[in-house]
């Protein structure tokens, strides 16, 4: 993979966010686009040969849209200034994500923004065996790969149904369970690159397991 075209051509579309001009290379970004839904394809290859119960994801699965949504944020500009994708995809569990940006370039996963049905089964399991997540969470190998879970605005209170005391409050308020692992550009274009990613991946399991069945059970 052509880490280092990806991100000139990122750089360049950052610059010239316009349809006219995204037009005008789009043979360009087809190139980009092709090569990282190879790399994605490699690693679907490799994940799945670390984990016996990873779900088999093509790198066109994988991939994300380069477009905003402008409906839903009209303010946006019409491109992304990064390209994203998931592996290990499997309906109503937690994500493995990829992002490969201008501005930051991360792998992470879990559950970012769910629904209130998958929130109110994380809390159930919170609620019931709290101390394991927390164990995951403060295993100092993870620590020191992802640090804490990403922030994101918490309740102000208890959710319906928990006491102001309850000795997990501080995750029972949260309204999404996901970590991230940071690399930079130069990281991303060294040979080693995909054993790194794998090492997230791994280090990353014990996490997502836990989130993935507390919202199927």
């Amino acid at each position: 993979m052509n880490f280092k075209r990806l991100y000139q051509f990122l750089r360049k579309l950052q610059k010239n966010n316009n349809k006219t001009w995204m037009d005008n290379h789009r043979d360009e970004y087809h190139d980009v686009r092709d090569d990282l839904i190879e790399w994605f394809n490699q690693m679907d290859i490799k994940l799945a040969a670390v984990d016996p119960h990873y779900s088999p994801t093509t790198g066109k699965q994988a991939i994300n849209r380069i477009n905003n949504n402008l409906m839903y944020h009209p303010n946006k500009p019409i491109y992304k200034d990064h390209f994203g994708g998931g592996l290990d995809k499997e309906k109503k569990q937690s994500d493995f994500y990829m992002h490969f940006g201008v501005n930051e370039t991360f792998v992470g996963g879990g559950f970012w923004h769910p629904s209130n049905k998958i929130l109110k089964s994380i809390r159930a399991a919170i609620d019931y065996n709290g101390a394991e997540f927390k164990k995951i969470l403060n295993k100092k190998n993870f620590k020191d790969t992802f640090g804490a879970m990403r922030a994101h605005d918490s309740l102000k209170t208890a959710p319906k149904g928990y006491a102001q005391d309850h000795e997990h409050i501080d995750l029972l308020r949260r309204k999404s369970f996901a970590v991230s692992h940071p690399f930079t550009q130069k990281e991303t274009m060294a040979s080693d690159f995909d054993d790194k990613v794998i090492a997230v991946y791994k280090e990353m399991l014990p996490f997502r397991r836990y989130l993935n069945q507390a919202v199927t059970v």
